[in-house]
């Protein structure tokens, strides 16, 4: 299965593509999409639905995954990344796939084992996990770490739907 893994940013959406068979996960791809400061924010949020709309089809997911938004003490700085969030929402909805959610703590729980881990403590997890994986930063490391999250939950989802329907057939 191929998955994609989206960090929202108005100003850098990082993008990872993984292919994930059973608990063997293999570094597909992964960068950022960037939108121009300074441009009228409906621009903004064009270009990056436009780029996004680009790693879509040319690396044609089976599903995607989307860091949830914090919430910080800056409401407008809040709404934006909240657009931004919405564009990486609908971009791969849009084309009729699969949309997943998952909060930053259970990302980095999921690959670094804790919480609260750092940037750092994230990209050199990513690098471990995917062989041959360069990504180009934070912003794309932990989209990669939001398609490892989904990868990893999917994969126990699926099982436990397996397990129930066995269940029920005895």
């Amino acid at each position: 299965m191929r998955l994609l893994g989206l960090d929202p940013g108005l100003r850098h959406t990082g993008w990872g593509v993984i292919d994930a068979a059973g608990n063997r996960l293999v570094y597909v791809a992964d960068g950022v999409v960037h939108s121009r400061a300074g441009r009228p924010l409906a621009e903004r949020l064009c270009e990056l639905y436009q780029a996004l709309g680009e790693v879509l089809q040319r690396y044609t997911p089976d599903e995607a995954a989307v860091e949830e938004t914090f919430v910080n003490k800056n409401a407008s700085s809040t709404l934006k990344l909240g657009m931004a969030r919405g564009v990486a929402l609908l971009a791969p909805a849009e084309r009729g796939i699969a949309v997943h959610e998952y909060a930053a703590n259970l990302i980095k729980k999921s690959v670094v084992g804790v919480g609260h881990a750092d940037k750092a403590q994230v990209q050199m997890m990513v690098r471990r996990l995917l062989p041959g994986c360069l990504h180009a930063g934070a912003d794309s490391a932990d989209a990669l770490a939001v398609a490892i999250c989904h990868a990893h939950h999917a994969a126990t989802h699926a099982r436990w739907t397996a397990a129930r329907a066995a269940a029920v057939v005895r």
